[in-house]
C-alpha cells in the first residue's frame, strides 16, 4: 500500500522477486483502484497472489474494502475474514459496493478517472511552476507530494495554514525526512474529490496559485483572503448542483 506514491507501482517487478525468494505478494490498490479497474495503471493481479483495497477513494464507492486472492487461498482466507475477523455483514454497504463496481463498469467512469489524472498532472505542473519541490520530480497518478524540507516549512504547519484557508491536505513524511511523522516535512494533495465536483485544468491552475499564496505567507489576512476564494470556487461547482 503506497498512500503516499506518486507513480506507477511495478508489480511485475514485486511478483518476480517474491518468486525468486519464495515469498507471496499482497498488492495494497487503496488509493489506485479506480486506474487499475479502468486500464490505466497495471494490475496487480497476474502478480500477486493477494490483491485488498478500499470501496471508496478512487473507487467513489461506500467506506469499506475487499479482499481479492488466488483460487488456493480462498478457503483459508474465507475462514480468517468470517468467523476470524469479521460479525455480522453489513447489507446496506453490501448494496452501496454492487452500485459503485456498476458505475466503475461504465465509460462515464473511465472518463472521470482521466480526469482525475489530467488534473493532477496540471495542478503538479503548475505548483513546480510555482517553485515548489515535488517527491518524484511529479507524478503518474492522482497525487502528488511536496517536499516543504528545503522551504523551511513543516507538513503540520502547512496543513494547519491550508486548512484555515479552506484547503484540505494532509501532512506526509517524504523520502529521508528527518521530522517526526506526526510533524513530517511534506504535504499530499489529490485531485478525485474537486474532479468529482466538475473541476479542469483551469481550476487546478487557480487552486495552485492560491495554495502557494498561502504557504508563501504567513499573514493571517492573506489565509482569510484565499478562503474566501475557495469558498467562491466551491460555490460555483458544488457537490449536488439541483439542491
Amino acid at each position: 500500500r503506497a498512500s503516499g506514491f506518486p507513480r506507477n507501482i511495478e508489480f511485475s517487478l514485486l511478483g518476480l522477486n517474491a518468486q525468486e525468494g519464495g515469498a507471496h505478494v499482497l498488492g495494497g490498490l487503496a488509493h489506485i483502484a479506480g486506474m487499475v479497474g479502468t486500464g490505466f495503471h497495471p494490475s496487480p493481479v497476474p502478480h500477486c497472489e493477494f490483491v485488498t483495497t478500499t470501496t471508496h477513494k478512487t473507487l467513489r464507492g461506500p467506506r469499506g474494502g475487499m479482499v481479492m486472492c488466488k483460487a488456493e487461498f480462498a478457503e483459508a482466507l474465507d475462514k480468517a475474514v468470517f468467523p476470524g475477523v469479521q460479525g455480522g455483514p453489513l447489507m446496506h454497504v453490501i448494496a452501496a459496493k454492487a452500485v459503485a463496481f456498476a458505475e466503475a463498469l461504465k465509460p462515464e467512469f473511465k472518463a472521470y478517472i482521466a480526469r482525475v489524472l489530467e488534473n493532477a498532472k496540471v495542478l503538479c505542473q503548475e505548483l513546480q511552476n510555482l517553485g515548489w519541490r515535488m517527491v518524484s520530480g511529479g507524478t503518474d497518478n492522482h497525487l502528488m507530494l511536496l517536499d516543504l524540507g528545503p522551504d523551511g516549512i513543516s507538513g503540520k504547519k502547512a496543513e494547519e495554514r491550508l486548512q484555515r484557508a479552506g484547503i484540505t491536505v494532509n501532512k506526509n513524511t517524504v523520502p529521508f525526512d528527518t521530522r517526526k511523522p506526526y510533524i513530517a516535512s511534506g504535504i499530499r494533495l489529490g485531485t478525485p474529490a474537486v474532479t468529482t465536483r466538475g473541476m479542469g485544468p483551469e481550476e487546478m491552475k487557480l487552486i495552485a496559485r492560491l495554495i502557494d499564496r498561502v504557504l508563501r505567507s504567513e499573514d493571517e489576512a492573506v489565509w482569510a483572503a484565499v478562503r474566501s476564494e475557495v469558498e467562491a470556487l466551491t460555490r460555483a461547482f458544488p457537490l449536488y448542483g439541483k439542491l
